[in-house]
């Protein structure tokens, strides 16, 4: 059984599926950047960091959660942990990397934002803002390898057929 939302590029997609499986896949992406994102920024902004340490914790945690976002279903659909975490680097390293420079850059060019208390309205607004325009960069990106059976179509396979074998 697949659901309407499992569409693979080894199907031969067109051009609407492969950029809606793209963009799903890069909201995927979003979301585990995103936690690690936030969490690194008021962490680092609540204890006064230094732009750089900020942003080093950001992206780090940024990583951390995008590729345990991708691990927690690869191991769920059977993958030891050496083959979950090779294809959570294959599938995510690029898109995380793309969002994390846009992000961040994005973060240091809106005056003010990095030095904004957790209560200003500047300081969530800049984040949110920088994570849709980080989401916007990596989108082509991801349908790119996506389209070549790569990036988060491997992840997707592994789903796939662990959702096909407990189906059956």
């Amino acid at each position: 059984m697949s659901h309407p939302h499992h569409v693979h590029a080894s199907h031969g997609p067109d051009g609407a599926s492969l950029n809606r499986v793209a963009w799903l896949a890069t909201l995927h992406c979003l979301s585990g950047c995103a936690v690690g994102e936030v969490l690194g920024m008021v962490i680092g902004t609540a204890l006064g960091w230094s732009d750089v340490a900020t942003i080093a914790l950001a992206v780090g945690l940024a990583f951390l959660f995008g590729y345990a976002f991708t691990l927690w279903p690869l191991w769920r659909a059977g993958l030891g942990v050496a083959a979950a975490l090779r294809t959570a680097l294959a599938a995510d390293t690029a898109s995380i990397a793309i969002m994390e420079l846009v992000d961040n850059a994005v973060m240091l060019a809106i005056p003010g934002a990095m030095d904004a208390p957790l209560t200003a309205p500047l300081f969530w607004g800049s984040l949110a803002f920088s994570l849709a325009v980080a989401a916007v960069a990596a989108f082509p990106v991801n349908r790119h390898l996506i389209a070549r059976g790569r990036g988060h179509a491997l992840a997707h396979r592994h789903h796939h057929a662990h959702h096909a074998q407990a189906c059956s």
